[in-house]
């Protein structure tokens, strides 16, 4: 759990990296409609979120940094009986300003006229740019007498890369729920069962488990559904004798997980799928023991690019000179993504990859990432030997970056031919 003076700490930090006689702003996120007069649950905006905690829509922050001190200012919507029958309670002013460590909290409504008070004689204007609702534009257009007008997400991206020993309790909560979800779906009959079936068992743990969202739409790919990367129908059966891809995590406090498995419909894999799948996870293993502080995630992928691209000659997928084939990207047609992204309020976190320098970002304490190598051989492709085609298989973990080295969160989650198989020799009831 995130103690309100963690945000506080997050907005103090902010401060420091805005210039002097300053104001910078940030709104919520707006309703999302899902169809007509109906609407998606409401999600916050991850960077709001991430420096207020504060979980209502039509709500503002205000920094405003002068020489000698720094002030912010929340507003938010105002109590109505009315609205608050239909769409729930809000927290209103009086108690925004008890439960929340900011200098003062004002009425949404109030926000036009107590900004431009504050913003009189400020020299710099930090914005979302590329935000094209909730009037930004016209109040930026407004500000004709600001020296310089700023985007401010690029400041909380960088802010975000690294994880907090609170922010990295939430992560291990969320995999902790999301292991339950893949043990489950390892361990139910398969047998005359559709894809959509499994993500019902998924989502079903999620929700028993006070995980009240996807971090994502699960990925529930059977057979050569897998290689299609972002695969999300979920409508096709389940062949006995083909493997099932999926890509599933939940959002739970605000926070990711993101994990791959690739199991067998009958519990057991045939010789050719486990000459496949011990090539992507004895890469993924050889991956996750390089990283530490320091290292390039760059040279993470040419790592995986190159033992992928090497058992795959040895598998008679490719034939060549492995360098050749790397070089002349022969290998992008069976592995085209790449090893793994940030991780965190978002599953594929926004955090910067470059510099202002543009010189990549070196690995530090306490960044996360996932470490995802796949490899996805489409049924047609004539190109490999029958055995293989058809096979897509993608092994995925939640990587924290430590002192020394590393640590899988996702440890726990069986991967190993023998794991996962006697996991499925113990069927538990599944849904009906």
């Amino acid at each position: 759990m995130i103690l309100e003076s963690g945000y506080k700490k997050r907005r103090d930090r902010l401060f420091k990296k805005l210039a002097k006689s300053s104001v910078a702003l940030l709104f919520s996120a707006e309703a999302s409609t899902r169809s007509h007069d109906t609407h998606h649950p409401y999600r916050q905006d991850s960077n709001f979120y991430y420096l207020s905690g504060f979980k209502e829509d039509n709500a503002i922050l205000l920094f405003v940094k002068s020489s000698t001190k720094c002030k912010t200012i929340l507003f938010v919507q105002k109590k109505e009986k009315t609205l608050e029958l239909w769409n729930g309670k809000r927290l209103g002013v009086k108690e925004a300003k008890k439960l929340f460590l900011v200098d003062e909290v004002f009425a949404s409504k109030d926000f036009k006229k107590v900004f431009d008070e504050y913003a009189q004689k400020k020299k710099n204007l930090y914005f979302e740019l590329n935000r094209k609702k909730l009037g930004i534009k016209k109040i930026v257009k407004s500000a004709k007498d600001f020296k310089t007008k700023q985007d401010i997400i690029p400041l909380i991206q960088k802010m975000r890369l690294y994880k907090s020993a609170a922010e990295i309790e939430l992560i291990r909560e969320s995999i902790a729920i999301t292991a339950k979800a893949h043990h489950r779906v390892m361990s139910v009959e398969k047998t005359g069962k559709y894809e959509y079936h499994l993500q019902a068992e998924i989502e079903h743990e999620f929700k028993m488990n006070a995980a009240y969202s996807d971090a994502y739409t699960s990925i529930v790919a059977c057979g050569n559904n897998a290689n299609t990367l972002h695969y999300i129908e979920n409508s096709k059966p389940l062949i006995d004798g083909e493997l099932i891809l999926i890509d599933a995590g939940c959002e739970h406090n605000y926070y990711a997980s993101d994990i791959t498995r690739t199991i067998p419909v009958n519990g057991r894999f045939s010789d050719a799928q486990k000459e496949v799948y011990t090539l992507v996870l004895e890469t993924q293993l050889q991956i996750i023991r390089m990283i530490k502080p320091f290292v390039k995630r760059s040279h993470l992928q040419e790592s995986a690019e190159r033992l992928l691209t090497k058992g795959m000659v040895d598998l008679g997928i490719l034939s060549g000179d492995v360098k050749e084939l790397i070089k002349k990207k022969k290998h992008k047609k069976y592995y085209p993504h790449g090893i793994g992204h940030w991780m965190g309020i978002d599953v594929h976190d926004p955090a910067p990859y470059r510099d202002t320098k543009n010189q990549e970002i070196l690995l530090q304490k306490g960044m996360v990432l996932t470490i995802e190598p796949g490899l996805y051989i489409d049924a047609n492709d004539k190109n490999v030997p029958e055995k293989y085609r058809g096979i897509g298989i993608r092994i995925e973990d939640n990587i924290l970056v430590t002192k020394d080295g590393c640590e899988n969160l996702s440890y726990a989650i069986a991967k190993s031919i023998k794991e996962v198989e006697a996991i499925s020799s113990h069927r538990c009831s599944s849904i009906q």
